[in-house]
């Protein structure tokens, strides 16, 4: 049976009085808990570099790494060593601060449980507080990432919050990558002599009307390749420290008694650098330390492999690519693996 006009406009009417009380109930309830308006509003104000001097940032369980803007401007890492910091990696991080925007009210005054479930307890949340002039400026926790943002709370607001713009490896890095890892930088165009001194000897290399001379312990290099040369300048013309060796004694990084020494200087005395290279730290990897400094690091395996190699990694191979050692006979001819080409009517080789 069709409705009339007027039953049609008084069930409208029952609907809307009915949406009214729940929106009204809702209002109540959320006057009742605190939800407030969501808007980039809610995340403190970061204005750049210049705005803050300190972070104090905690990954979860992993402990505290506290950042100071120092002398000259500079960000060192004050805890829990005292380093010079990575300035690309924490201005990354000040910038990002200034694209965070709150987008939704995730749960108001969560429980522990469901704080735990976006990763937003001790134990996995990232928490950074930012000062100025010993004022807290920022002071957030970030946790799990879904397809809604960013799990955010903010200090003094009982809410869970969805953010925007967060990008978390600029914020969970170990203390490693807050660290200045610079060890030597220069233009290897520049490089006039290069000198390599180890167990096997010592390499000395010098530029000379745009080639490189090499010697092996004061004589000429046998088959000397100087492309080899170049290619240790490229590898330490950036080096960059793998990790540190914080807290090791010299016996144990084997730097009371380097296995080796690299001593590049540059043309017009504009530079030289000096590395002592010690023991094994890991697989490939030894430790070092440059002269003048106290920062013991880890270098890579191509440039320990160029502090302690012998005289054969600047030497062209020979005889189908197999390197032979300065001094050795040449080999017998014949296929790889099959024995001498015997002369006719020699007796056979016995089996």
């Amino acid at each position: 049976m069709a409705l009339t006009r007027d039953k049609q406009i008084l069930i409208a009417v029952v609907v809307l009085a009915g949406l009214g009380t729940g929106v009204y109930y809702q209002q109540k309830k959320d006057a009742k808990i605190g939800v407030e308006t969501i808007s980039s509003a809610e995340l403190p104000a970061v204005s750049g570099s210049e705005d803050l001097d300190k972070f104090e940032i905690t990954n979860g369980d992993k402990g505290v790494v506290v950042l100071e803007k120092k002398e000259e401007g500079k960000w060192w890492v004050t805890k829990p060593v005292s380093a010079l910091g990575n300035q690309t990696n924490i201005k990354q991080m000040i910038d990002n601060l200034k694209e965070l925007k709150a987008t939704d009210l995730v749960a108001a005054n969560p429980n522990e449980d469901l704080k735990k479930s976006y990763e937003l307890d001790a134990t996995k949340a990232v928490h950074v507080v930012g000062y100025k002039a010993g004022d807290k400026k920022v002071d957030e926790y970030f946790g799990k990432s879904g397809g809604r943002g960013e799990m955010m709370m903010l200090e003094g607001k009982p809410n869970i919050y969805s953010a925007s713009g967060y990008a978390v490896y600029m914020y969970n890095r170990d203390v490693k990558g807050w660290r200045d890892t610079e060890i030597f930088k220069f233009d290897d165009a520049t490089a006039n002599t290069a000198m390599v001194e180890n167990t096997h000897g010592v390499m000395s290399f010098t530029k000379a009307n745009d080639a490189w001379v090499g010697t092996y312990n004061g004589k000429p290099i046998d088959r000397y390749d100087d492309d080899k040369v170049k290619a240790l300048l490229v590898n330490y013309k950036a080096l960059n420290a793998e990790d540190f060796g914080d807290g090791k004694s010299p016996a144990d990084t084997g730097l009371d008694k380097p296995d080796a020494t690299v001593t590049i200087t540059l043309k017009d005395n504009a530079g030289k650098f000096v590395l002592r290279v010690g023991k094994v730290a890991t697989g490939t990897n030894r430790y070092a330390q440059k002269e003048g400094a106290d920062t013991v690091y880890v270098i890579g395996s191509m440039p320990s492999e160029f502090a302690t190699t012998d005289i054969a990694k600047f030497q062209k191979p020979v005889d189908g690519g197999v390197t032979a050692d300065a001094g050795a006979p040449p080999k017998p001819p014949g296929m790889p693996g099959m024995p001498p080409r015997m002369p006719p009517g020699h007796p056979p080789l016995p089996h």
